[in-house]
């Protein structure tokens, strides 16, 4: 009895004993009305001080765990658990469609991922060497100093007051006019995705994108129920003969694009086909989803504002954004920007879901934005990120035999192999060698793109780079 406590260095010990003791008679090691060891005995059996036992004995007597008779002892309270008959459920058995569906889709569950010390192409997460924690630790310091007791506490659903208005003038500064329309905060871009899909009812249940495009954004349009069909797209963003054509041949509900640094071929649409594109839309009636990816990673050219911009005055264009590409991934932060109306219903659906984002996060990031941090961060990892984007582009050129490749900007590169390179053989053959890296077909919506794979690069070393880019260049070469 009592041999298997073993104490954990890195927390109090008090705790420890506290928590092992309540285990011990919840899990029915000790009978009601059980006598104790005294605390004597039992800090010899357990290698603690007598004072440590007599503040746990108090406390689980406060806690109604155990109860005491004065010059009898300690004994083992009734804590309202009782053996009762049990019986199993086969739960799979009781899944509806859209959670077998979501497991069918689930790339962590099916796909090859890196493993600790591959070489990892898989992931597009910003390389977290180049976070900026003692700015981000200050902002959590000036914040909480500020106003701690409102963040722990209930938030709004529609978002943090402040970051809300730094939000506003942020879309302003990007050429978006944001009279009539307001924001509301997410928890990243898929609970804003999904939030829409769940709350819109639009003219046909078929979403118009880019093909290949997002695979979350295929993933959560399935889960809803919404087919998806998919224009080609040339090295400026979508083909329009073939988007006309579609608007033409049948009805759409929505439009998904993703314009700039588009995911996962890192094409920047020009502005050109943006005012194209947006006059189709508008010609067919057919309201825009604009995903905001990876804007702010561009390494060279002119700056090319969002199609929310170029629709002025408009409301039928939302726009889906997120700092999880350039800032801080684990502050699960998006925003949609749209119609105030729109936006007004949205924020019921919000809090019926969750309540509200993490206030705290909200504020954190808000005060590093207010700080001054972001622009200083951006520039740095915008300077990192362009070396490493040179250095893909130059070793896949020498190394990979391709047929095409795509990506200007942003944490990827996306290449296109010959017709006869099945790329889910030659990811197996470079799997085996300790490489891993996302093959293209997760992308298309036709059930195309075998012969294509998405190339992260944000979280890969030089030397690393280097010797995984010539790995899949030979795994291409004897595929071919």
């Amino acid at each position: 009895m009592f041999t298997d406590f073993k104490i954990a260095m890195d927390r109090p010990l008090t705790i420890q004993v506290k928590e092992y003791m309540k285990q011990w008679i919840t899990k029915g090691k000790g009978r009601v009305d059980q006598k104790l060891p005294s605390t004597r005995e039992l800090s010899v059996l357990l290698g603690v001080s007598r004072n440590t036992l007599v503040r746990v004995y108090t406390e689980l007597e406060e806690e109604g765990f155990i109860y005491t008779i004065h010059s009898k002892g300690s004994f083992v309270s009734q804590v309202g658990i009782a053996s009762v008959p049990t019986w199993k459920m086969s739960w799979s058995e009781h899944l509806n469609e859209k959670a077998i569906q979501a497991s069918e889709l689930d790339l962590m569950k099916h796909d090859l991922r890196g493993v600790k010390g591959m070489i990892n192409f898989a992931t597009i997460a910003p390389d977290e060497k180049l976070f900026d924690l003692n700015n981000v630790k200050r902002a959590f310091l000036d914040r909480m100093a500020i106003e701690g007791e409102v963040l722990l506490n209930y938030g709004y659903a529609k978002g943090y007051k402040p970051l809300i208005q730094y939000l506003h003038n942020y879309m302003e500064t990007k050429g978006v006019d944001m009279d009539g329309k307001d924001i509301l905060i997410t928890n990243g871009f898929t609970e804003a995705y999904d939030i829409l899909l769940s709350s819109l009812q639009v003219k046909s249940r078929t979403i118009l994108c880019e093909n290949p495009t997002h695979h979350t954004a295929i993933k959560i349009s399935k889960l809803h129920g919404f087919e998806i069909t998919g224009i080609p797209m040339e090295q400026d963003g979508i083909h329009l003969e073939l988007l006309e054509k579609a608007l033409k041949e049948q009805p759409f509900g929505l439009a998904y694009l993703t314009p700039s640094y588009h995911n996962p071929t890192g094409i920047v649409m020009s502005a050109e086909k943006r005012s194209e594109v947006l006059r189709l839309l508008a010609e067919y009636q057919v309201p825009l989803i604009e995903d905001g990816f990876n804007e702010e990673l561009r390494y060279s050219g002119s700056h090319v504002a969002p199609l929310a911009a170029f629709g002025g005055s408009g409301n039928s264009i939302i726009y889906l954004g997120s700092f999880s590409k350039i800032l801080f991934p684990g502050i699960r932060i998006g925003w949609i920007a749209a119609d105030r109306e729109l936006i007004d219903y949205l924020v019921s659906v919000k809090r019926a879901r969750n309540i509200h984002t993490s206030t705290l996060d909200q504020a954190v990031l808000f005060q590093y934005f207010h700080n001054g941090n972001f622009e200083k961060y951006l520039k740095r990892a915008k300077h990192e990120y362009k070396r490493k984007h040179q250095l893909a582009v130059e070793y896949c050129k020498t190394y990979i035999p391709f047929k095409r490749m795509t990506g200007s900007g942003g944490l990827h590169l996306f290449i296109e192999l010959e017709d006869n390179c099945y790329v889910r053989d030659i990811l197996q053959d470079c799997y085996e060698q300790g490489v891993v890296f996302t093959a293209g077909d997760v992308f298309y919506t036709d059930g195309g793109g075998a012969n294509t794979l998405r190339l992260g690069f944000s979280r890969v070393d030089d030397e690393e780079l280097l010797r995984g880019i010539q790995i899949i260049g030979d795994a291409v070469r004897r595929r071919m």
